[in-house]
């Protein structure tokens, strides 16, 4: 990632840089169990109808400020990702305002192969196996708080109600989750 970052302020002198990570979260009508509160001698109870209907959430994060971006989707593939990625360059202002190192992980619809970069983006691949690294990983628990032992019928439900709590999630609460304390800071040149 330090190679990325030297980089970057090379290639961009003036601009600030900055270091993002991003993840994808499958969310769906199979509903998201969570230990519940029951008077002794009795059972919870989660109403739930099995339906294998999905909608992903694309979360941009820069952790140390908690500046967040989110797109629902109904797939994950490269040209998807893709658009999504060229979308958030364009929303953030990358490229022209800032230069971002984005950080995610080795999802086959992340893969470098094909898969054009907009400018004042550069990726970083994180190793197989770690979403302990990932900053945005800690993201989901939070998004997942208001569909946690609901019953949704449609898909429309449940994207309203995902996105109302991304736009209801703060900045402050973001950055309390995603703050590692290894992260790098944003360079900001004088």
């Amino acid at each position: 990632m330090d190679a990325a970052i030297n980089e970057a302020r090379d290639r961009h002198p003036g601009k600030p840089v900055e270091v993002w990570a991003t993840d994808e979260h499958r969310l769906g009508l199979k509903p998201v169990h969570r230990r519940a509160w029951a008077p002794v001698g009795e059972r919870p109870i989660a109403l739930g109808h099995h339906r294998f209907e999905w909608l992903h959430l694309i979360a941009f994060v820069e952790p140390t400020g908690g500046e967040t971006v989110w797109y629902l989707v109904n797939a994950v593939n490269k040209p998807l990702f893709e658009a999504v990625l060229d979308t958030f360059a364009k929303d953030v202002g990358a490229g022209h305002d800032r230069v971002i190192v984005l950080v995610l992980d080795n999802a086959g619809w992340h893969g470098p192969a094909g898969l054009a970069v907009p400018d004042g983006i550069i990726l970083v691949f994180l190793p197989p196996y770690s979403p302990e690294l990932q900053p945005a990983e800690c993201l989901w628990p939070l998004v997942d708080e208001p569909v946690a032992n609901r019953h949704f019928q449609t898909q429309a439900e449940l994207d309203t109600v995902i996105a109302e709590r991304c736009l209801a999630l703060g900045r402050e609460t973001i950055r309390a989750h995603t703050d590692f304390h290894r992260w790098p800071q944003p360079f900001r040149p004088n």
